[in-house]
């Protein structure tokens, strides 16, 4: 905050939270804010070591008994007797002592204590024990020029400085600067602005250091500086390393943090070389087929012909824009430093670090677009602050290569504003806010329109309504008035968002929890379902740009999603799981032509639009529920039972049931399904999905436990067969008539298949027919099962007669016998 002071008017009376509520609202949102010294108490003060006595003991480490001065601090005005174990001071030094009473970051409360020998009254703190810095090898010594002893600390080290930090679009990189969120700050409340860039600049002249540029385009400015004479040694000054700490950076040395503080201050990266490890001119060009360059990094890099690199006569000297090599690194024996700030093509920037994983401060920067215009201010900048802090001269030579790109004007309506946004926005308020944000700006004679050319930091303002929203977001989003539009009569749920909201009611009361998955598979998943190899559902849609390499097509199919979920739940204890999803899959048609490319500007034409559809694969609704573990909990009334295939099975009953759509099961083969307790599900002619107990290797590549169960049917196939109006059963208050049958058939015959026949029979008498018993030995015969059903029959209006009861029940069996070749069971 004391760094945004400098460059912008803020009152005295402005708080921190009131500037980034404002700051948030022009688009730099507050991600938090932070007071480093929030956590500590005083008395904190400088003091000055008068002397100071080792003593060896026998534990092996030396400690100094020390004398300090700290002023009127302690009440006495007399030496402060303080232990001490680090020696990298001495006596004359001023230090920072934490006095009894004081408590330092982490709640360590400072009292006096015997310790050594000694009663040791307070204690000399380094920069990590103030929250500074990692450094713990040595005490924090202050320049001489700091203060007098007993001066408080806390102000003179920035404990109290709070420290804003904002989460910046990646269309707006002039903010990640002070430079830009002081703009940015003024703007806000209308106040005055200090550009830290407005500053003088010597002209370009012909004795700096030679440079060529072969690629104009990927680096269309190149500016060097150099300073000789440079203390590679000098220390970083305590103010600098204190902001760059605060902002996020290391301190390395005084020229790294010399250009890594120009870079925050104004927004340009810089580069500093080693001028006398450089040989003959430095250029930038594309990297050349099989060149090769160790990064400061220490990795040696493979170029691609489409990396822009920096040269000198021995070859690659730097990734252009990235980060720079080893071979010309600034050092510990450095004297003569070439500052290179150079403005570099933010797509080639943010490849080649794409193409090399690189990351870095300056590399975020120059990938988003920075002001092309301050490069030589840049340059100078460090200079100056090399030369104030590191001594050494700078030389007279000033190299400027290329200019900075134009900008175009962009033509605009000065009531569009007001238009988009639905704010009441004057022609005059139009024009001062975009003058704000730094637009040159043209009324057109006629007063109707405008020209406004964006400034060189903005290259995210490219046409009309970029310039709206920069109107917009001054006048504040909170003016948008809020209009609700007339809801239009007779309107409600569609056909199929009903239908899927009573299949998801019918799930949840079956006791299924809804789960959303990732729509997004890739060959392993496929080979977890165990899917052959001419399966139509490997026949997937390849994004262009996926979010995981290891997940790049669209799913054909819901199941791995889900039986992933049923594996995560299961691995976080969770015992027994009854998921169920619904979402769209798609599947596309070999053949399918390419989807054209419309415009966006226009509403496409009837063809257009027809072409479109054609490309666009199918994507019908699925619905899949998975089961493991135990489907009804153990209790006092018996012990838990476990899921099965029949639970699947009953599943999709339960989905069809809801919709009024009738279904019939048969047996079939389809993975991932176990091959013999696998059903298929027809409604119709139409096969819509199958259900049934999982494959042992599937169970086993998902880590799910064997037996677990899956369904995956087509929703939208379902209910195209579904009732509008299910209609409730009726009711007869007539008495049931019981009876059961065995019947003997082939052991291939499902059992539902079976049901379904004597329910046939039976005709409209039959209420239900209910599967109790299976049995397979020797007495039925090889290839052969008996079936025992429950049959109950049941009249609307009367009481049924044994004579009616074993009338029906003949005929149920009779058919059964015809259809099937059953056997009536003694």
């Amino acid at each position: 905050m004391s760094w945004l002071r400098e460059h912008v008017a803020l009152p005295e009376s402005l708080s921190t939270d009131e500037l980034t509520d404002r700051l948030t609202a022009l688009g730099l949102k507050l991600e938090a804010l932070e007071r480093p010294g929030h956590d500590m108490s005083g008395p904190l003060v400088v003091g000055r070591v008068l002397t100071m006595e080792p003593e060896a003991q026998k534990n092996g480490k030396t400690i100094n008994w020390c004398s300090v001065d700290v002023g009127a601090a302690n009440g006495t005005g007399d030496p402060q007797g303080i232990v001490c174990g680090a020696h990298n001071f001495s006596v004359g030094d001023l230090v920072v002592c934490v006095l009894p009473g004081g408590v330092l970051p982490g709640g360590f409360e400072i009292s006096a204590r015997k310790t050594y020998g000694h009663v040791s009254a307070g204690m000399i703190c380094s920069t990590q024990e103030l929250g500074l810095g990692e450094d713990h090898s040595g005490i924090l010594v202050l320049p001489e020029d700091a203060g007098e002893p007993g001066d408080d600390v806390f102000g003179l080290l920035d404990l109290r400085e709070e420290v804003v930090e904002l989460e910046i679009n990646p269309d707006r990189a002039y903010a990640l600067s002070i430079r830009g969120v002081a703009r940015e700050a003024a703007l806000g409340f209308d106040l005055d602005y200090a550009d830290p860039a407005a500053r003088a600049v010597p002209p370009a002249n012909g004795d700096g250091w030679p440079v060529e540029i072969e690629d104009a385009e990927g680096c269309p400015v190149f500016v060097a500086r150099t300073v000789s004479g440079v203390d590679a040694t000098a220390p970083t000054p305590d103010w600098m390393a204190r902001r760059l700490l605060l902002a996020g950076m290391r301190p390395i040395s005084l020229a790294v943090d010399v250009t890594n503080y120009v870079m925050l201050e104004l927004g340009r990266p810089l580069h500093g070389y080693d001028a006398d490890e450089l040989t003959g001119t430095v250029g930038v060009r594309r990297a050349r087929d099989g060149e090769k360059l160790t990064t400061l990094d220490g990795t040696v890099r493979a170029l691609d012909p489409e990396d822009l690199v920096v040269t000198d006569d021995s070859g690659a000297i730097g990734l252009g824009g990235v980060m720079g090599g080893e071979a010309t690194e600034m050092s510990q024996t450095t004297t003569r430093v070439l500052i290179e700030s150079a403005h570099w093509d933010p797509v080639s920037m943010f490849r080649t670090g794409r193409r090399h994983k690189l990351t870095s401060e300056a590399g975020r920067r120059n990938e988003r677009g920075v002001d092309p215009t301050i490069c030589e201010v840049a340059a100078q900048r460090a200079a100056e602050l090399l030369v104030e802090h590191g001594g050494g001269t700078i030389e007279d030579g000033v190299t400027v290569v290329g200019t900075a790109p134009p900008r175009e004007p962009i033509s605009l309506p000065v009531d569009l504003p007001a238009a988009i946004s639905g704010m009441s926005i004057p022609a005059d308020t139009t024009l001062a806010h975009l003058a704000a944000v730094g637009c040159d700006v043209e009324v057109d004679p006629r007063g109707d329109s405008l020209w406004a050319t964006p400034p060189p930091w903005r290259p995210d303002l490219t046409d009309p309504y970029d310039l709206v929203e920069e109107v917009a977001r001054i006048v504040g989003y909170d003016e948008v008035p809020s209009v609700l539009p007339d809801a239009p009569s007779g309107r409600g749920l569609t056909r199929g968002q009903a239908l899927r909201r009573r299949v998801g009611r019918a799930l949840a009361g079956a006791g299924y929890v809804e789960t959303v998955s990732f729509p997004f598979v890739g060959a392993a998943d496929l080979e977890r379902l165990g899917l052959d190899g001419d399966d139509e559902r490997r026949r997937t849609l390849r994004l262009a740009n996926p979010l995981s390499a290891e997940a790049p097509d669209v799913t054909t199919t819901l199941l791995p999603g889900l039986l992933s979920a049923t594996a995560r739940n299961l691995g976080r204890g969770t015992s027994d799981v009854a998921l169920f999803e619904l979402a769209t899959v798609t599947l596309p048609e070999n053949g399918a032509p390419p989807a054209p490319l419309l415009p966006v500007d226009t509403a496409p034409s009837a063809a257009q639009w027809e072409e479109l559809q054609r490309a666009v694969p199918a994507q019908p609704q699925h619905l899949a529920v998975t089961l493991a573990g135990a489907r009804e909990p153990a209790g006092w009334w018996g012990p838990a039972r476990p899921a099965t295939w029949a639970d699947a099975i009953e599943a999709v009953r339960v989905v069809a049931d809801a919709v009024g759509a009738e279904v019939e099961v048969r047996a079939a083969a389809r993975a991932p399904w176990h091959p013999g307790r696998c059903a298929e599900i027809v409604v119709g002619e139409h096969v819509v999905g199958h259900a049934g107990e999982l494959h042992p290797r599937v169970c086993a590549s998902y880590d799910l436990p064997p037996r677990s169960a899956a369904a995956e049917i087509d929703l939208d196939v379902l209910a195209a067969h579904a009732r509008e109006v299910v209609p409730a059963p009726r009711i007869s208050s007539y008495p049931v008539a019981k009876d059961d049958v065995a019947l003997v058939v082939d052991a291939d015959l499902p059992a539902a298949e079976l049901a379904a026949t004597l329910r046939e029979g039976a005709g409209e008498l039959c209420e239900s027919v209910r599967l109790f018993d299976l049995y397979t030995g020797e007495q039925i015969g090889e290839g052969r099962k008996s079936l025992a059903f429950a049959l109950r029959f049941r009249a609307l209006d009367r009481t049924l007669t044994d004579a009616e009861t074993a009338e029906a029940r003949a005929a149920a069996v009779a058919l059964a016998v015809q259809r099937h070749g059953a056997e009536q069971r003694a």
